[in-house]
């Protein structure tokens, strides 16, 4: 699970843009719930799985937004 959280978080910007975009954006969901869970963090994998159900339509967005000014994607851990 680390190496999978290792090789997204050390693409080039403009691949981490392209997968933000709104039908791909679910990549970027499944990114949450597994680097919480390679932390064992229990709030991170029930908030990760809530946004793929509920996220899709506003979480492009705020990724978009995110890679553009920090390059990484915004999660609580």
């Amino acid at each position: 699970m680390s190496s999978f959280v290792k090789a997204m978080d050390s693409m080039p910007m403009i691949v981490k843009i392209i997968l933000a975009l709104p039908v791909l954006d679910i990549i970027w969901n499944i990114y949450r719930v597994v680097r919480s869970a390679a932390k064992k963090s229990v709030l991170g994998i029930i908030l990760g799985v809530v946004l793929i159900i509920v996220g899709i339509p506003f979480m492009w967005l705020v990724d978009i937004i995110s890679i553009i000014v920090c390059n990484k994607v915004l999660w609580i851990d």
